[in-house]
C-alpha cells in the first residue's frame, strides 16, 4: 500500500481543495499524481487478493476461478 505521509498529503490537498483558499497548479498536478499513485496501489492490491480466491466445492474439491477475458474494442 501507499506509505501513510501520501495519503496525509492526499488528504491534506483535498481538504485545501474544499476550502476558500483553493490549490495552486502545482499543488492540483501533485493531487492528480498522488490519486494515480494511490488507485494503482488500490488495483494492484485487490488483484493479489482476487488471484488468491478459492471455491470450496460441496464435494470438498478446490476450485480456481479464471480470469475473463476482455472483451476487444
Amino acid at each position: 500500500m501507499l506509505e501513510k505521509e501520501k495519503i496525509d498529503r492526499i488528504n491534506a490537498l483535498a481538504k485545501k481543495a474544499k476550502s476558500a483558499e483553493g490549490l495552486t497548479e502545482e499543488e492540483a498536478k501533485e493531487r492528480a499524481s498522488l490519486r494515480e499513485e494511490y488507485l494503482q496501489a488500490v488495483r494492484a492490491h485487490m488483484t493479489n487478493t482476487l488471484e488468491r480466491v478459492r471455491i470450496v466445492e460441496p464435494d470438498g474439491s478446490i476450485t480456481v476461478p479464471k480470469k475473463k477475458e476482455k472483451p476487444l474494442n
